[in-house]
């Protein structure tokens, strides 16, 4: 069973849409390993995004996913990275496909309603960065 992390960003939950987002997560047969509210800070975002510091976009990142609440989640099964991406569509709401949860819950590029692990290398140091073993059931 592959696991991959999930962060639902402050834009969907602002806007109310937790709830039917892990809904189609569910709806796809994926299993909630670990899940829980908190609000992400600088040095929180500093280590999950430590690969974009010094780009342009780093700031205007950083002070989006610090604006608010955040869900982050550990979801696990089969092919549970490539499925949740899948599900999530491209990173560009007007690109991604009819269904997908950008394409319902995104309003731009920056604020695209959640994030997922784009490998299970990425997986690995993500969820671990959110969650200690303790918290993971799986």
């Amino acid at each position: 069973m592959e696991k991959t992390l999930v962060l639902i960003k402050p834009d969907a939950f602002e806007a109310h849409h937790v709830g039917d987002i892990i809904k189609m997560y569910e709806g796809i047969g994926l299993r909630i390993a670990a899940m829980k509210l908190l609000q992400m800070d600088e040095r929180l975002a500093s280590i999950h995004y430590a690969e974009h510091i010094g780009r342009p976009y780093y700031e205007p990142l950083v002070s989006f996913m610090t604006s608010g609440p955040i869900v982050a989640m550990v979801l696990m099964g089969e092919d549970a990275i490539h499925r949740v991406r899948e599900l999530h569509g491209k990173t560009n709401p007007a690109e991604a496909a009819d269904g997908t949860i950008r394409k319902l819950y995104a309003t731009d590029g920056r604020k695209n309603a959640v994030h997922a692990s784009d490998s299970p290398e990425s997986a690995n140091r993500e969820i671990h960065i959110f969650f200690n073993e303790t918290e993971i059931y799986d």
